[in-house]
């Protein structure tokens, strides 16, 4: 497997099951938050992040902007379970892949996955 993707919620369960849908294709990382997954970008080899918006501590939006700041240009696709179109709109305004709504099917997700890697 060559490709590394990072997967960042703060719901345990969301992350098993993201981790059980992409693990047959892909390396997988996790993290249970924004702080936790920009510690993990450090040690590089991340082709593609999973970002939930809506995390305590630091959400999605406010990783995603810090990751900005540090020219850090990987792929985000944002995970929504709340699909609040302002939260979404600004993603996507600030440069995110792509977003999938929560809960989503498994082929939706590896579609979306695939489709951003193959970009690379």
């Amino acid at each position: 497997m060559d490709k590394c993707i990072l997967v960042v919620d703060d719901d345990k369960m969301n992350l098993r099951r993201t981790s059980l849908i992409l693990e047959k294709s892909y390396d997988v990382i996790l993290a249970e938050s924004g702080y936790e997954a920009l510690n993990k970008l450090k040690e590089g080899n991340v082709d593609l992040i999973l970002l939930d918006i809506s995390m305590p501590g630091m959400s999605g939006i406010e990783t995603f902007e810090r990751m900005k700041e540090r020219k850090m240009e990987i792929p985000v696709i944002f995970l929504t379970a709340s699909g609040h179109e302002d939260d979404v709109m600004t993603a996507i305004r600030m440069g995110a892949a792509n977003y999938l709504k929560k809960p989503f099917m498994p082929k939706s997700l590896l579609e979306r996955v695939e489709k951003e890697l193959e970009k690379k």
